[in-house]
């Protein structure tokens, strides 16, 4: 049972471990009882409790809660669903960092607006087209570095960038990675709960938060 052996938050490696077909008789009945006893222990997710916890998430990743209640975990594989987590998540956190910044400060040569209708405002400008370029430059790096992790040449969303040197050692980076992905998903869902606020409320941030108005 590979659900309650701590060396698999270390690596992907351990995942390689030999099929219990080629085990001796003696130890294939000791690690199925093993086995037996970590599934009804943990065999719920931490996130849903009253869901299964999804046989391939299992603790490998920092952050793995067994949250999963489509499967995607069974369809994909999880390096790449990682990748894809943590680009969205930064971009996310820069989204959010970006839509409440615009609410206190607009450089002079751009006009004053709440940031959804920015958006809108620059898109007709040609602004949309000038997005949709730069961000594709960016995702050719993506789909290289994408492949090296597939290759096991990178961990998912490893591109070695600290360029303040914060994580001096091993249970550092641990703690950063960790702070990160919860971040993360956090930023993904505060950006969109911005963007429906204003559509509803016609209401900005900071602005709801100093004059709320109820919906009813």
């Amino acid at each position: 049972g590979k659900e309650g052996n701590p060396e698999h938050g270390r690596g992907i490696g351990s995942a390689f471990v030999p099929a219990s077909g080629f085990a001796p008789m003696a130890m294939k009945s000791r690690t199925s009882a093993v086995s037996s006893m970590r599934m009804q222990e943990g065999d719920f997710s931490a996130a849903v409790p009253f869901l299964k916890r999804p046989s391939n998430l299992d603790g490998t990743y920092i952050g793995d809660v067994g949250f999963d209640p489509l499967g995607f975990s069974d369809v994909f594989d999880l390096r790449v669903l990682r990748e894809a987590e943590l680009k969205h998540g930064r971009f996310a956190m820069l989204a959010v960092l970006g839509f409440i910044i615009q609410e206190l400060y607009t450089f002079p040569f751009f006009p004053k607006m709440a940031p959804v209708d920015a958006h809108d405002y620059f898109v007709k400008q040609g602004g949309g087209s000038q997005i949709i370029f730069w961000i594709s430059f960016v995702e050719l790096f993506g789909v290289v570095a994408l492949f090296e992790t597939l290759q096991g040449k990178r961990e998912p969303g490893d591109f070695a960038f600290d360029p303040l040197g914060l994580a001096k050692d091993e249970a550092t980076l641990e703690r950063y990675r960790l702070a990160e992905i919860k971040h993360s998903r956090l930023a993904m869902i505060a950006i969109g709960g911005f963007i429906h606020q204003y559509w509803v409320t016609k209401q900005t941030v900071l602005e709801q938060l100093g004059n709320f108005k109820s919906l009813a």
